[in-house]
């Protein structure tokens, strides 16, 4: 089998699918790797390291995409990438972003298996792959240096010849992954920090990092059994933005990291919570791709409204592309080592992880969450 590495073309991006160290293991599995020049050079990996594990370097993406059996990838393929791809070609990566009827009419007109990495679902044996996990964490952590830099005040406690300065308090929304990694974060930088949540189970995980949980009514059913928030009524959403904008004022940090999966962000901070907040204070809004959970944020911008800076944060792994891409390297090539660890070398779509993570299979939509999708706006998925 021939695994194809190309160069990802998405603005702004600077990851590699697959580091070298990981494409050495790969050949030693018996697969031939195919890079395409310059693949890692935005995460600082060069073709003569490729070269040196026994990857072949090609320049033109034509003959990557046409020449090898399976695409490791990272962004979802644009369009000119999809055209490319030789029929009964095999990719895994990202895609969810990319699932319109225009792309699924290409996938299956070139007879494509595909492989949604952000649909491995969240069980113990399918940690080590969790690509989602990996860049919220990278995400979470950004968020808060971003913070810093906007914050014109001192994170930390300071003792000064000028008087003590009380360390600024940050309100993490949202103790997911990326949430927990931005507490964290805050904290070793010595701020004073709360966070709030829907689900009460992330209550003992929240105060074990430091931080105060901000409390509100219990839900028994606020979380999947894959482990995401669940969507929230009307009513529920209220009743949040009240808990929340009682802490506004108090905070010179928010951070926001609420996402529903496959569903528009919730908007959890209102222009009218923007404006009773405090002058100087910060906003990052990690859910901004998703529409943001803060009204007024612009995604991939920084604005500043009633005094208030707010930060439509897009794509935080990529600013730390080197340790984003081992991280990354390693989950898709433990998921890879899982789809084909077969007797027979073909994936089993029986497996929980294989079923949920297929989105297509030889150009036929086969994944539930998508296929339904799909019906609601009336595009055939299937001959």
């Amino acid at each position: 089998m021939k695994i194809g590495i190309p160069k990802e073309i998405s603005e702004g991006e600077r990851r590699v699918s697959v580091v070298p160290k990981t494409a050495a293991q790969l050949i030693k599995n018996g697969y031939d790797v195919i890079v395409e020049s310059g693949a890692g050079e935005g995460s600082y990996f060069s073709d003569t390291e490729y070269e040196q594990t026994g990857a072949s370097i090609v320049n033109n993406p034509q003959l990557l995409y046409s020449g090898v059996d399976i695409i490791l990838k990272i962004c979802p393929p644009q369009r000119r990438e999809v055209e490319m791809m030789k029929s009964g070609l095999i990719y895994i990566g990202f895609l969810s972003s990319a699932l319109d009827s225009e792309f699924i009419k290409l996938m299956r007109e070139r007879k494509i298996t595909s492989f949604a990495i952000e649909f491995i679902p969240r069980i113990s044996r399918s940690q080590s792959m969790d690509a989602l996990s990996s860049m919220a964490s990278i995400a979470g952590y950004r968020a808060v240096l971003i913070a810093a830099q906007h914050l014109e005040k001192f994170f930390p406690l300071m003792m000064t010849a000028a008087g003590t300065i009380p360390p600024a308090r940050v309100l993490v929304i949202g103790a997911g992954v990326a949430g927990l990694q931005a507490i964290a974060t805050a904290r070793r930088l010595g701020a004073k920090v709360e966070a709030f949540d829907t689900r009460p189970v992330v209550k003992e995980q929240i105060e074990s990092l430091g931080a105060q949980f901000v409390e509100m009514e219990v839900v028994a059913d606020a979380e999947t059994v894959t482990g995401y928030a669940k969507e929230m009524t009307d009513e529920f959403l209220k009743n949040e933005r009240k808990i929340i904008g009682s802490r506004l004022a108090q905070n010179h940090v928010v951070i926001t990291t609420a996402q529903v999966f496959g569903k528009k962000a919730p908007v959890l901070i209102t222009e009218e919570m923007v404006k009773k907040m405090q002058k100087g204070s910060v906003i990052i809004d990690l859910a901004s791709e998703q529409g943001g959970n803060c009204e007024l944020t612009e995604a991939g911008r920084s604005i500043k409204k009633y005094g208030v800076t707010i930060c439509g944060a897009i794509n935080l792994p990529s600013t730390l592309s080197i340790d984003a891409s081992r991280m990354y390297s390693r989950n898709i090539a433990q998921f890879f080592r899982h789809l084909y660890n077969t007797k027979d070398g073909t994936p089993d779509l029986k497996d929980k992880i294989t079923k949920d993570s297929c989105v297509t299979y030889k150009g036929e939509v086969v994944n539930e969450i998508v296929k339904k999708a799909l019906q609601k706006k009336g595009t055939n998925t299937h001959d």
